[in-house]
């Protein structure tokens, strides 16, 4: 059964006259009485019988004209949907991203996708660069947030921002009474993520290039984002995200040493082989964007 068929017995049905129903749909009324010669034939049934001067619909008629409303509906839908697909209004996301950007860069981007395609849904797993970039190789992730990694043939990345990893402690601590060495670190206790993790693995390396001992740890945390809340509360010496301080927390400071400042370019990575469905562009364009506009 042909759907233009059906659209043109629509419109015959409404109007109650095959005339009045050619104006409309600037057809001839012989191709209109072939639709309808079709549509018969293939229901083996009449659709229409006489009323008057007009026509109006028999039981088997509408129950078609029934049918064909719901099927246009449908279509209607249909093409709706693919086009919100499409064009990136509607689909699945899976995003990794670390805690850092998680916090403080991915609520940014989250607002401008959803006000631009409210129907998108986003699987976002926070967690470190190497178990995101793990994900993102067994093609369980579209895309990873985190630092940058090398260009190759497998991974595509591209720079979206800088960010500096910095030594941090309560307003409070009594490092800050004096004129700090990279030395005078190490008279006091600190709190770290693992040695696995890069930046412990960074800053460890800066005090063994200059022949010192390594920090003294107190409180390893698995859960990345527990070690602000014990900077600020302790005199305890931490390692984390300048973003941190730009993101209004108060209860930080710096303790700025050129030394103990790393550099980090955050990039968008995503596989080379992997399909990225509309959705997924139209977050790496926003992605682009606010990268654009930073100053």
């Amino acid at each position: 059964m042909d759907f233009r068929d059906l659209k043109y017995f629509a419109v015959i049905a409404e109007e109650g006259h095959v005339g009045r129903a050619a104006e409309r749909l600037y057809k001839t009324q012989p191709a209109l009485t072939k639709c309808i010669d079709r549509l018969e034939e293939q229901l083996g049934a009449p659709l229409f019988e006489r009323a008057g001067r007009g026509i109006r619909l028999t039981a088997v008629g509408q129950a078609l004209l029934t049918r064909a409303r719901q099927i246009s509906l449908m279509m209607d839908e249909t093409a709706r949907e693919i086009g919100d697909y499409a064009n990136g209004r509607d689909g699945n996301i899976r995003l990794g991203c670390v805690p850092t950007l998680a916090e403080h860069v991915l609520p940014g981007i989250c607002q401008q996708l959803l006000a631009e395609a409210p129907k998108v849904t986003i699987d976002l797993k926070v967690s470190m660069n190497d178990v995101l970039l793990t994900g993102l190789k067994a093609g369980e992730l579209d895309i990873v947030l985190g630092p940058m990694i090398q260009d190759d043939a497998l991974f595509h990345t591209e720079e979206i921002m800088q960010d500096q990893m910095v030594v941090m402690a309560s307003p409070h601590h009594p490092i800050f009474d004096r004129k700090v060495r990279l030395r005078d670190l190490l008279e006091y206790q600190w709190v770290l993520p693992a040695q696995s993790v890069l930046s412990r693995q960074w800053l460890d390396n800066v005090f063994d290039r200059h022949h010192l001992p390594r920090p003294d740890v107190q409180i390893t945390p698995t859960v990345l984002n527990m070690i602000l809340p014990l900077i600020e509360r302790s005199n305890l010496l931490g390692f984390a995200s300048k973003l941190n301080l730009q993101g209004g927390r108060g209860h930080l400071r710096e303790v700025a040493l050129k030394e103990t400042t790393m550099l980090r370019r955050m990039g968008l990575t995503h596989r080379r082989d992997m399909y990225l469905s509309p959705a997924a562009l139209r977050l790496i364009r926003i992605i682009r964007e606010k990268a654009a506009g930073q100053p």
